[in-house]
Order: C-alpha cells, then structure tokens, then sequence
C-alpha cells in the first residue's frame, strides 16, 4: 500500500455528524451519542474509500486565535458564546456536542488515532504545517473551502470536500479549483481575501465580488501584483481601483489572517494506521458499550484490521 497522510479537519466533521444523526442515539444514561457515532462512521467511510496509511485529526486548541481577532475584530464574531479575558473565547456549540466533545477525543485514543493540535491555532493551521511538511501524498478531508488554499498536484495534495455530505464526497485538485473559481489554489488565499467571507466575519473589499477578484488575480497573478497596479492606475478600471485603494487598511492585515500557517513547530507522533491488539479490541468494546456506540465501533476496529 502507497504512503498516504490524511488531515481530519475535525470539528468540521463531528458539527457535521451532530447534525446527520438523530438525538435519539443515546447512551444508557441518556446523554446524546450522535456526533460520536456519526463521526466514527465518517472515518470509517473515508479510511475504507480513500485507504490513507496514516490519519491525524487536526484539533482547534484555539478556534478563533487572538492573534487574527487583533487583525480582523469581526473575525467569527457571529460565533462567539462568550469573550474570554485570558484564553480561547468560547464558541457557540450546540450542548449536546458540547458534552460528546470529550468522548470523542476518547475515543480516537482508545483506537490509536492520533489528535494533534496548537496553542493559539486553528485545525487548519495543523493541517496547513502537516500538508505543507509531508513526505508523503496528502488527503485533507474539510467541509471549509479555505483550505483550497493548500491544493497542489504537483505535491499530491488534494482536498476531500465533504460540503454536499459523505454521499458525495467531491476531490478537489487544481482543475477543480480553477472550474469553480477562476484562479489557481494558489491564488485563492487571495481571492478569498478579496471577496470576503461572511462565515468567517472577514468583510472583502467592498464591491469586489468572484468575478472581479479571480479577473485581477489573472490579470496581476497575486495580491501585491494588484496592489501595485492599483497604485500605478493601470491594468483595471478606475471603479474598481477605486474600491481597492478605499479597501487598503483591510488589505493590510487581511492577508495573515486568511493565509493558514505553514510552519507550526509540531511534534508529530507516529501517525500510521494499525490494527488494534487484543487488549486495544477490549479496550474499543469496554468503550462501545459504556457509550452505546454498537456497530459505528465495531465497523472502524474491522477497517483498522486491513491494515
């Protein structure tokens, strides 16, 4: 079997899984199991479809860093519970995954699945420091198309978009990137700078939309290009320099804070996949059954067994 690294953005999927399975999965002392349930059936599905030979599910340890607030204010605003003095703010999750968050985690160690995570970083920090440092050919399974950023053919980086469900899963490689918008993966860090995102509170360049971001990506290659020929006056109409010079205060700072991090100093343990021994099947059941998680155990220790 071929070398491959798979990236969990994980509170991606395990939101995903809280809203795909009904609340009525319960454990015996009725608490809600079906962010726990649904998760492990998601990597279930994208071990057996996508064969990966090692797996990290990349964890926020910070899921709106200060770092970008002091850049961006309105970065995730709209998701904030409650503003924490020192530490991460606190986001809004839904309580019933709120309370499953910690069987997850438990979960993933009882079958060997490595969590890896950052102070002062997202997921998608981890995941853009392990994509961009691998040796080997890289999965990155997200429903957030910021990643789109790190896809790459020529290093066999691609991304798993699970946006559209497990069901239809769609491979996003360069062609798809292009298709879609117009501009290389490299380029989209740019091109999500200037068109803004509004579920990630990041406000874009007033007036620039798809179309006129990914023309002047085209038309300059990248950021600073544009810039430049926005100070010069050449290259674009004067509506739309107009609207760039208007935008230069957001454009200043944007940037750090769309671009995920490349270079984490990670200490990555040993990320391959492998069956789980006898006292690790015992450990899984013993688990199983205190959770009532039933075949979504069973059917991700039988996977792990074809490694």
């Amino acid at each position: 079997m071929t070398d491959r690294l798979m990236l969990l953005d994980s509170a991606s999927l395990y939101f995903r899984a809280f809203y795909g399975v009904p609340d009525t999965v319960r454990a015996p002392d009725g608490m809600p199991v079906n962010a726990v349930r649904g998760f492990l059936d998601i990597i279930t599905r994208l071990v057996t479809t996508y064969r990966p030979t090692h797996l990290v599910a990349c964890w926020d340890d910070d899921w709106r860093p200060q770092w970008r607030v002091d850049l961006i204010p309105t970065y995730k605003t709209h998701r904030v519970a409650e503003v924490v003095a020192v530490g991460p703010d606190v986001e809004v999750v839904p309580d019933p995954l709120e309370a499953q968050v910690p069987v997850i985690r438990d979960t993933l160690d009882a079958l060997g699945l490595r969590i890896l995570g950052a102070p002062a970083h997202e997921a998608d920090d981890v995941i853009g420091t392990l994509a961009t440092t691998a040796t080997m050919p890289v999965d990155i399974v997200t429903g957030d198309r910021d990643l789109f950023q790190l896809v790459d053919d020529a290093r066999d980086v691609r991304v798993i978009y699970t946006a559209r469900g497990m069901s239809n899963l769609e491979v996003v490689t360069d062609a798809t990137v292009v298709a879609k918008y117009g501009v290389l993966p490299g380029q989209y860090a740019d091109f999500a700078t200037l068109r803004g995102d509004s579920s990630d509170g990041l406000p874009g360049v007033a007036g620039i939309g798809d179309k006129t971001a990914a023309a002047l990506l085209a038309a300059h290659g990248d950021l600073p290009g544009i810039l430049a020929a926005a100070e010069s006056g050449e290259g674009m109409s004067a509506g739309v320099r107009a609207k760039l010079l208007a935008g230069l205060p957001y454009l200043a700072v944007a940037p750090q804070v769309v671009a995920v991090v490349r270079d984490l100093p990670l200490t990555v343990p040993d990320t391959r996949l492998r069956p789980l021994d006898d006292q690790g099947k015992a450990d899984a059941a013993a688990l199983a059954e205190r959770w009532a998680l039933g075949t979504a155990m069973t059917r991700i220790v039988d996977a792990l067994d074809a490694f």
